[in-house]
């Protein structure tokens, strides 16, 4: 693997984004001087322990939607831990389209009023169903007026998929005895793709109903996480039915899960229609010395079938995951069994092993496609990286590639473990961080804050300087960044505020109402600047 470790001068350089130059030297910010030629003058936001959303002079926001808010006439409700973002504009109309947010997971002492402590305390039937239907995705209708984002609760659109929402493997295939899965959930990152359908990802889903693993000869042995829910007292799924991607209809809400891009802890689906017009879709799997994945479509309009790779940056090569493969044959009965078990593939034809990869976009000036690697603690490596991978002849459907490390995190950089990207109309990149909320302000985390939004300059005197504009809440993460179709509003989601209280009396956030209030996750509109 190529990593860079030379001056700043070789960065700039190595971004592939303009002109080499340094910074010059000087007591204020690098965001200060770059708004010295701006009509208003942008401070850059210090690290800090507050509880609230702390936003750089010149932006605003205003809460679009929280935890709890009616979404329909059925009465019902925005689901918890709101995650990633999708936008999609209706035809014909301006300012006015349909938004997807994922609600990864709950806080059960919010949600159902289960007391979280060190002894395992069985659920009831009735707890474990609130916290089911306040997780998978909510699809809204918003719209622009008086220059303000709300949401139209009255539109015929406005749906939950949840824990309960029978969803069918694409073509129809079975998996572990069914063709159809009950419920979404661990819905983290996701995408959209060309012909306008969302794509939301199952990441952490071991948490909820268990993980099968098998051993040397392929006996299958069910574990429970460290972390279990305490749903499969009162519900049984198999654990095989999460750990995909999720493509759903905006206007219908129809979904299916797609069984060709593999099973593991996706967090995100980034897609492009490559030259010849089939799409290719990035995907990372969010847990240490896990892989990177590509994924091929057959077809131009269609993700049902396709060949999955992953990703040896060691060779620069993309790998077929496929039964052409010799040792993938021997040790798979069908494809389907390889895909279910896409990282006992990976692993088995030397894929590169990564620290936590994550989100991943794609530079719309360039074309590079950059990852979020948010850390690898055991290892060693507390900050994590932005990876950037260049396709052989930029064509997304090469099988060659070189790869190279864009930003390292730490104090020196100013980011700690990167989670999820954003490219603005302009090309320059937005980064959310996640430090865990134990984490925070704690040891190796301490001079970092709270988590944030990071604003990073592709070209230009600043190019590959990160600039923090937003900070989040106590124990909370921006997540989600997606850009309104004019660019000039972020929708972002403020995740899990207060998510290390144990006790009602004692609330660690009161964000976003204050006061003696719990907190409820929600999703804002940002205003940005009219001189970024």
């Amino acid at each position: 693997m190529k990593v860079f470790s030379g001056s700043r001068r070789d960065f700039l350089k190595f971004t592939g984004r303009g002109a080499a130059l340094f910074l010059a030297a000087s007591c204020a910010s690098p965001l200060e001087q770059l708004a010295k030629t701006s009509p208003t003058r942008l401070l850059e936001l210090s690290p800090s322990i507050e509880d609230d959303l702390k936003l750089a002079p010149g932006f605003s926001s205003k809460v679009l939607i929280s935890w709890g808010d009616k979404i329909n006439k059925d009465n019902d409700t925005f689901g918890f831990n709101n995650d990633y973002i999708a936008y999609i504009p209706l035809e014909g109309l301006k300012d006015e389209g349909l938004m997807w947010v994922n609600h990864e997971y709950v806080h059960p002492l919010f949600v159902s009023g289960h007391i979280i402590d060190d002894s395992y305390t069985r659920k009831t039937k009735d707890q474990a169903t609130e916290e089911m239907k306040a997780v998978g995705g909510s699809i809204i209708h918003i719209k622009k007026q008086n220059d303000q984002w709300v949401v139209k609760t009255d539109s015929p659109y406005n749906r939950r998929l949840d824990a309960f929402t029978p969803i069918p493997f694409s073509q129809g295939l079975e998996v572990y005895g069914s063709k159809t899965a009950i419920g979404t959930l661990a819905n983290c990152a996701g995408g959209v793709t060309p012909w306008n359908t969302y794509l939301t990802c199952e990441e952490n889903y071991q948490n909820f109903f268990g993980e099968a693993v098998y051993e040397k000869n392929d006996n299958r042995i069910f574990q429970n996480a460290k972390w279990q829910m305490g749903w499969d007292i009162h519900y049984s799924h198999p654990p095989e039915h999460y750990g995909w991607v999720v493509e759903i209809e905006p206007k219908t809400g129809v979904a299916k899960k797609l069984v060709s891009l593999g099973r593991f802890s996706h967090e995100g689906a980034c897609t492009i229609r490559a030259r010849d017009g089939r799409v290719v879709v990035y995907m990372g799997d969010d847990a240490n010395d896990e892989c990177f994945y590509k994924f091929i479509s057959d077809s131009t309009d269609s993700l049902d079938s396709g060949t999955l790779y992953v990703a040896n940056l060691e060779s620069g090569k993309w790998i077929p995951l496929d039964m052409s493969n010799p040792i993938l044959k021997k040790k798979f009965k069908n494809q389907t069994e390889l895909l279910i078990r896409t990282r006992e593939a990976a692993h088995l034809v030397g894929a590169t092993k990564l620290d936590r990869p994550e989100d991943c976009e794609i530079d719309p000036i360039t074309g590079h496609i950059y990852l979020n690697c948010t850390n690898n603690v055991p290892a060693g490596r507390p900050y994590g990286s932005i990876h950037k991978f260049i396709e052989k002849n930029n064509d997304y459907t090469s099988l060659e590639f070189e790869s190279s490390i864009f930003l390292f995190g730490g104090e020196k950089s100013k980011i700690s473990c990167p989670d999820n990207l954003a490219f603005d109309k302009k090309g320059n990149l937005w980064v959310t961080n996640d430090i865990s909320e134990d984490e925070i302000g704690q040891g190796a985390y301490k001079p970092f804050g709270n988590n944030a939004l990071f604003y990073i300059p592709m070209s230009g005197q600043y190019q590959g300087v990160a600039f923090r504009v937003a900070q989040a809440p106590n124990d909370a993460e921006l997540t989600g960044p997606f850009f309104s179709d004019d660019g000039r509003t972020l929708f972002l989601s403020v995740q899990h505020p207060g998510a290390k209280t144990k006790d009602l009396k004692n609330l660690t956030s009161h964000w976003p109402n204050g006061g003696n209030e719990i907190p409820r996750p929600s999703v804002v509109a940002i205003k940005i600047p009219d001189f970024l």
